[in-house]
């Protein structure tokens, strides 16, 4: 039976598709989500953009951090027993991909949206930033990829994506995956059973 949907029972997803750690929380999150009966806020950011914001820095700018976190995707990937390899297309901009999600978000498909494009670019090595490649991943989802990219460039889209990320930043966001449930924030793909702690509290 599902929970009536109140402040505890919604967790804000805030990612990005160039994120592998945010493909890897949402191979978990809709999981958890279904579980323990709370509906996810789905909030598309530019990482790069929120790093700016906030004068973070991507950790692979550190080679032996990047070194670090590729093994540690690798652990986290068997852990949940899903496939995860690096794109070799990167670095990708990924505009045209996140707003496709702010578009889907619209149209009542982000879930189906994101269950596409995240294997896309972290299991499939597929480079999003190429339109025809982005058109191809929407078509085999079953969603209307003409319809979604029809609206990609909107100025509303762009302004929306802006607005996430800004949001993001004045809220103590520094990356992603970011988790808000109610005002408590959440870092990370590794901090998800936090996240499920503060969804089934009820306070």
């Amino acid at each position: 039976m599902m929970m009536p949907i109140t402040a505890r029972s919604t967790v804000e997803f805030f990612f990005d598709f160039m994120s592998p750690t945010s493909y890897l929380a949402h191979t978990q999150l809709p999981r958890i989500a279904d579980r323990v009966g709370a509906e996810i806020i789905w909030r598309p950011m530019l990482t790069l953009q929120l790093h700016e914001l906030t004068e973070n820095r991507s950790p692979t700018a550190v080679p032996n951090k990047a070194r670090w976190i590729f093994q540690d995707l690798l652990r986290f990937a068997g852990r949940y027993g899903v496939p995860f390899v690096i794109n070799p297309n990167l670095p990708f901009e990924m505009k045209d991909a996140l707003h496709g999600a702010l578009v889907a978000l619209e149209r009542g498909e982000i879930e189906r949206y994101c269950a596409a494009l995240f294997p896309a670019v972290w299991v499939e090595e597929i480079d999003v930033d190429d339109r025809g490649a982005l058109a191809d991943r929407i078509v085999e989802a079953g969603l209307d990829a003409q319809a979604i990219l029809a609206r990609i460039d909107e100025p509303k889209i762009a302004a929306a994506l802006d607005a996430n990320t800004q949001e993001a930043a004045e809220r103590g966001a520094f990356g992603a995956p970011t988790f808000f449930v109610g005002d408590e924030m959440h870092f990370g793909q590794d901090r998800l059973d936090f996240v499920e702690a503060a969804l089934t509290r009820g306070d």
